[in-house]
């Protein structure tokens, strides 16, 4: 066991970043799986952060706008809270060094997204927020003598003392046994869940592992069976797909099926800009009709090449010409609303752990997430976790970390297991049976290898979602049950413990032979 009086943070994202800039003077080890900037959610946003920033704006209308896309679980105080403080988020990462579209009175670009009443998503180079927003926070980062990097290193579990988080356990990313470290304060910023569906805009690490960390080590999971499904990534059989952004659509772009027909305004007033659940429902009933969903973007002709340089370039690699012709698009698992439950301060239910970012649930998006107000959730309790840890502390010596020796990473056909169960049984539609027979994949892929605490965590993360899906019995926001079609007049946000989501897990039947 290795000691330090460092912080440590979980992962390498926007919320991680940020949260280690704040607790600055106070040293800290980030746990980075990949060279520090590559690899995170964060870095793939293409939208930009939600934020009032013009002057017809304003934070309350924005926390309306939250509140009417969560479908009824947005906690209304978190919602003010986040939305007041995002213009102070905004100017924060300017002076930081993030380059925001600005026009010649040096005002900042806003578009408009989906569920937003007004324009107000700040963005960077047409699409290119999340990966100009980061190149910032890690020059900051490497500029910061307080904070040491592990790169190549992975959270696989918690180490508790009396109730207390105090430690936790690190392993290569390739592959490895565990080295235990010893902290006054761990924080978890370690991303969402997507990657734990076999359709998914998230990167390749981002499976669910620091969730299920923390429920593995007893921590109250809320609302884990929202899961958001974005409507348009490309459908060009790439893994992960690649993400046409939903300002495409705030420009005009329009949802097309093979026989030319723009579905969406038969299914919402707002057509391609209604709530993302909507969106991603229709996108995926013309899918499995075999109608070919597309995103027709050609009335933006020549300048969708400047403005959103990212899509035309993830095209190219298909070899589509969006200028031309509609992109194929899919509904595909992008962001997980659920998480470690959390107070304003970002403190989870066990003493000594603090959870932000993705990985939290905080209570900002309910059961449909507002476009973008995810990277925003992600810096506002960033900061508020970690003033919460505190600044001061004591100086503390760059933790050495031995070569441990090799073991064996999660089976990859294991993984692909997993994945498939996910997309079958909890997709964008779902039924009792379908979730019941997810349940029973997940413990038999959790039993195939049965000492890898990273597959466990991966299929915690599955077993919490499938299992919180199963107990509620209707439908909402990005929670579709086909077998419960009506919302209830009492829903609440779910709170569940690993212990109650495996008590509904079924018992799995032996493989066959």
């Amino acid at each position: 066991m290795i000691r330090t009086d460092r912080v440590v943070i979980v992962g390498a994202g926007l919320a991680a970043l940020y949260a280690a800039l704040v607790l600055a003077p106070r040293p800290v080890l980030m746990i980075s799986p990949d060279p520090l900037g590559q690899g995170a959610s964060s870095a793939w946003a293409q939208g930009g952060v939600a934020a009032a920033m013009d002057p017809a704006d304003s934070a309350a209308l924005h926390a309306a706008d939250t509140l009417r896309a969560g479908a009824g679980l947005v906690d209304a105080g978190v919602a003010r809270l986040v939305t007041a403080e995002a213009r102070d988020h905004i100017l924060r990462l300017t002076v930081l060094g993030t380059p925001f579209d600005r026009d010649a009175a040096g005002g900042y670009v806003l578009s408009r997204e989906a569920a937003h009443s007004l324009a107000r998503v700040v963005r960077v180079q047409g699409d290119q927020a999340g990966a100009q927003i980061m190149r910032a926070l890690a020059a900051a980062i490497r500029a910061a003598p307080s904070v040491q990097v592990a790169e190549g290193w992975v959270a696989t579990g918690l180490r508790t003392d009396g109730g207390r988080v105090a430690g936790i356990d690190l392993a290569r990313s390739s592959g490895s046994a565990t080295v235990t470290v010893a902290a006054p304060a761990v924080l978890i910023a370690g991303g969402g869940s997507g990657g734990l569906y076999a359709v998914t805009t998230n990167p390749p690490r981002i499976r669910g592992e620091a969730l299920g960390m923390a429920a593995r080590a007893g921590a109250v999971i809320s609302d884990a069976e929202f899961v958001q499904f974005h409507p348009t990534a490309i459908a060009s059989g790439a893994d992960p797909a690649p993400l046409a952004t939903e300002a495409l659509r705030g420009e005009g772009a329009h949802l097309v099926n093979a026989l030319g027909v723009r579905f969406m305004t038969a299914l919402h007033p707002d057509a391609e800009l209604a709530p993302r659940d909507i969106v991603a429902r229709g996108v995926y009933a013309e899918a499995r009709a075999g109608r070919h969903p597309a995103l027709d973007c050609r009335a933006l002709g020549p300048r969708i090449a400047a403005d959103f340089p990212a899509v035309v370039a993830a095209c190219a690699r298909a070899g589509i010409d969006p200028a031309r012709r509609p992109i194929p698009v899919a509904a595909a698992a992008h962001y997980h609303m659920g998480g470690i439950a959390t107070d304003l301060d970002g403190r989870s239910s066990l003493p000594g752990l603090w959870a932000c970012g993705e990985a939290a649930s905080t209570g900002l998006h309910g059961a449909n997430r507002l476009a973008s107000n995810g990277l925003l959730e992600a810096l506002v309790f960033a900061r508020r976790a970690a003033l919460s840890i505190g600044r001061d502390g004591p100086p503390a010596a760059p933790v050495a970390l031995p070569d441990p020796a090799p073991a064996a990473p999660p089976d990859p056909v294991l993984v692909a297991r997993l994945r498939q169960a996910m997309t079958a049984g909890a997709g964008v539609l779902r039924d009792a049976q379908g979730l019941t027979e997810a349940l029973r994949g997940i413990a038999r892929i959790e039993a195939a290898q049965p000492d890898c605490p990273r597959l466990a965590n991966m299929t915690a993360t599955a077993t919490l979602i499938c299992a919180a899906a199963l107990a509620r019995q209707e439908s909402r926001g990005a929670h579709c049950r086909t077998d419960f079609p009506d919302p209830l007049p009492d829903a609440r946000r779910s709170r569940m413990t690993l212990a109650e989501a495996l008590a509904l897990r079924p018992i799995p039947e032996p493989e066959p032979s």
